[in-house]
């Protein structure tokens, strides 16, 4: 019998090639046991929204979650697209205290576009790995109510139309989902407490207010920034970790694009949400990183301890 020594050699070799992989699984394992049934809740916006490549990563990262044992959430807005779609239709895009002004017109053009082009595309690249994710709105199943918004301003209210404040969640549809396996894919529109209408709500604050009432282990909000700065435009330190009470004292000082998303952490930290975290959205597979390496990426808000909570 002629043995090839050679391609014996050879084996151990080919076989090192893998070690990386597999030290990478590895470091990955106390993470997948941690999170393994928890539901996370991800806040999809920024470049990951327009830039074909980013779109594809996160996809992946979300079915990716989904196979290792956690419950993902999307919820999205479209701020791009909804300006891009207002100016073809006529009708100008209109800021009052950092909020879009949605006349009833408009609204019927950002309800177009989140439900009928941010979202369909979206579960369609994520049932692109399977029959996965399941488009909703905050409309249906009563899963989001809002009331109108009216923010001060100078000690003034002021009308920016149908900008909803949300009053409840039902979360019995995404819940359902969820059980069934799929990946809830939710438009931040909200149905009206009130009037019959529905009303154009901050993305950011829903996915707060989602992961809130769904108990969700982690709220993941991606941004265009590398996290929150220690002393912006001074320095570009990130704050890696910082506690409820000492984002509430952080509030005042951010900028107007950072507050909704940085309250929104804070909501959800302080209504059982374990952990709440800002990442950056421009690195591809920031969510894998952020979940599942030792180092993480972005800003990680987590609650108080019990003898600080409420202190400001």
């Amino acid at each position: 019998m002629t043995v090839n020594h050679s391609e014996e050699r050879k084996s151990p070799t080919r076989k090192h090639t893998a070690l990386p992989k597999a030290q990478t699984l590895i470091e990955a394992l106390p993470w997948l046991t941690r999170h393994h049934g928890k539901t996370v809740v991800i806040k999809f916006g920024g470049n990951a929204m327009v830039n074909e490549e980013l779109k594809a990563a996160f996809a992946q990262d979300v079915v990716f979650l989904r196979h290792a044992g956690l419950k993902p959430v999307v919820v999205h807005g479209g701020g791009p697209q909804i300006s891009a779609a207002l100016d073809k239709h006529g009708i100008v895009s209109e800021f009052k205290a950092g909020l879009r002004v949605t006349t009833e017109d408009a609204m019927d053009v950002v309800r177009m576009v989140l439900a009928g082009q941010v979202q369909r595309e979206l579960v369609g690249l994520l049932n692109q790995h399977g029959p996965l994710a399941v488009g909703l709105t905050g409309e249906d199943a009563h899963t989001i109510t809002a009331t109108r918004h009216q923010p001060e301003v100078d000690g003034e209210r002021i009308d920016i139309g149908r900008v909803g404040e949300i009053t409840e969640i039902d979360t019995g549809a995404i819940e359902a989902l969820l059980a069934d396996g799929r990946i809830p894919v939710v438009s931040s529109i909200a149905r009206s407490q009130d009037d019959g209408h529905v009303y154009n709500v901050n993305a950011d604050t829903a996915a707060a207010a989602l992961a809130a009432a769904l108990g969700a282990e982690t709220l993941m909000v991606l941004t265009d920034v590398e996290g929150l700065y220690e002393d912006w435009p001074n320095s570009d330190e990130v704050i890696s970790r910082l506690t409820a009470s000492e984002l509430e004292k952080l509030l005042p000082e951010l900028s107007s694009g950072m507050v909704p998303k940085m309250e929104g952490c804070l909501h959800a930290v302080r209504n059982g949400v374990h952990t709440a975290r800002v990442i950056d959205g421009r690195v591809q597979h920031s969510i894998l990183l952020e979940i599942f390496t030792d180092e993480g990426i972005g800003t990680m808000v987590v609650p108080d301890e019990p003898d600080t909570q409420g202190e400001s």
